[in-house]
């Protein structure tokens, strides 16, 4: 009697892989979008240590030659630009007219739209560090914390 009971247990039930289906897709649909930004925020770090590596170079640069690079190419860092944004080296460097006024640059990478689920987002680097207000990156994926 015992072995006839086993013979028929040999599978799982319909309601059991229903179930099991059912938490396998509740468990993706909080790790998907958890995994997506994570990646994100990795792809995010580059250019901010991109542009962590920019400002010190340009503070070296401003207590060697007493202002701000005008040319990324006259900094003393040999670094690459990031893989997955574009520089915008138009407002690389602004200075204003007012000598009592000190000189400001910024620098703005624009993150690739093709590989990226958040689209073109910027992150804006100036004379002061990162610049929160000037930049559109969302702030689930922003590396640092910017929050008082």
């Amino acid at each position: 009697m015992i072995r006839s009971l086993d013979r028929r247990r040999q599978g799982f039930s319909l309601v059991e892989l229903a179930v099991v289906i059912v938490i396998v897709g509740v468990l993706a649909a909080f790790g998907v979008p958890r995994y997506r930004d994570s990646v994100e925020r990795t792809k995010a770090a580059e250019a901010f240590n991109y542009l962590s590596a920019v400002r010190s170079a340009q503070e070296r640069h401003l207590a060697l030659k007493g202002k701000y690079a005008d040319d990324p190419a006259t900094l003393d860092i040999k670094q690459e630009l990031p893989k997955y944004f574009d520089p915008d080296l138009t407002p690389w460097m602004r200075t204003l007219g007012n000598p009592v006024t000190p000189p400001t640059w910024e620098l703005v990478l624009t993150r690739k739209s093709d590989t990226s689920s958040y689209g073109a987002y910027t992150v804006k680097f100036t004379q002061a560090g990162f610049d929160g207000p000037g930049s559109t990156i969302s702030p689930t994926i922003n590396p640092i914390d910017t929050s008082p």
